[in-house]
């Protein structure tokens, strides 16, 4: 992308988007939710957390993004706590409403579209989508592809049976045993890399992966610490699974940093949304957006770049 200068004329458009009250454009299906642009901005509203434009902000926004008149964004839905849909078919969870805070902040619309996880990265090569907001880890491997808006740090955790009847008390007890995760998670690559015998069994959506758990084809299932802690928590009132706690590793095993992905060619639109997320953490919106989906202990301090690719 190219920066230009905008004019008055699709600034003043911009900003409006902003400060309009309407707040439509939520996905009603599971499709894109481009019909924001016939009933109003995909704004906060309700009791989802909100802010103001900045201007200046919105003057960092490439000229091909100002055109379009939004930012589409790939999300992978349902994945709670990170983005599910309401009783109304609303994207709700932090991806969904801190993407809305970020396009408020710029003043600019965004569509939320649903994309199945193994695809939002070719969904922005193909021109689909111009970010990825669906708590995906930042590793080196993505880094050559992807410049990531770090946003969350924190592990991955294990989940078993209520009862824990394989006894796994710790990740070595994952060793010859068979663990469900998603399709093209950083789980599946940890469990492989640790060479014991554990058979990977990647399946289409975090919820294929806990139903296998459930019908007894997994002994243990793995995802995100945040995402586990949810499922663990809300499955069965919690009656179905329980976490596996290691001492060693409160905050989960492998601690990574999560984040917003955009393709590197696009430096415009990193440092936007990079700017956009330093003011919402400077702000408080940031972690009241943290606090409402139940992940504040996984926040970041500052809108960093690629810390991936130093973490150890």
């Amino acid at each position: 992308m190219k920066k230009t200068q905008l004019s008055l004329l699709a600034l003043a458009a911009a900003a409006a988007l902003a400060f309009t009250g309407c707040a439509g454009g939520s996905n009603a299906g599971g499709g894109d939710s481009s019909s924001a642009e016939s009933s109003g901005p995909n704004v906060p509203k309700g009791e989802e957390i909100s802010t103001k434009a900045d201007p200046e902000l919105t003057k960092l926004l490439p000229k091909d993004i100002v055109d379009a008149g939004k930012i589409n964004i790939a999300v992978d839905i349902p994945y709670p706590p990170m983005a599910m849909y309401d009783k109304s078919n609303r994207e709700i969870g932090f991806d969904p409403e801190l993407g809305r805070l970020i396009g408020q902040k710029l003043g600019i619309n965004v569509s939320l579209n649903k994309q199945a996880f193994d695809s939002v990265i070719p969904s922005l090569q193909a021109g689909k989508n111009d970010m990825i907001m669906s708590g995906m880890n930042d590793t080196p491997e993505r880094e050559k592809t992807l410049s990531f808006v770090n946003y969350t740090q924190g592990g991955f955790a294990i989940a078993v049976k209520k009862g824990n009847p394989a006894k796994i008390t710790g990740q070595k007890d994952l060793c010859g045993k068979t663990v469900s995760v998603q399709k093209a998670t950083v789980q599946g690559d940890l469990l492989r890399a640790m060479d014991c015998g554990i058979t990977v069994m990647e399946l289409p959506s975090d919820l294929d992966a806990q139903t296998a758990l459930r019908a007894g084809k997994s002994q243990a299932y793995a995802a995100d610490a945040v995402v586990t802690e949810y499922v663990v928590a809300s499955t069965g009132d919690g009656n179905t699974f329980e976490i596996v706690r290691d001492p060693e590793n409160p905050k989960g095993f492998d601690p990574v940093y999560s984040g917003i992905g955009i393709l590197k060619e696009d430096k415009e639109l990193v440092t936007a949304v990079q700017k956009a997320l330093q003011a919402l953490i400077e702000e408080g919106t940031y972690q009241k957006v943290l606090d409402r989906n139940n992940i504040g202990a996984y926040a970041v301090e500052s809108a960093e770049i690629n810390q991936g690719a130093n973490a150890s």
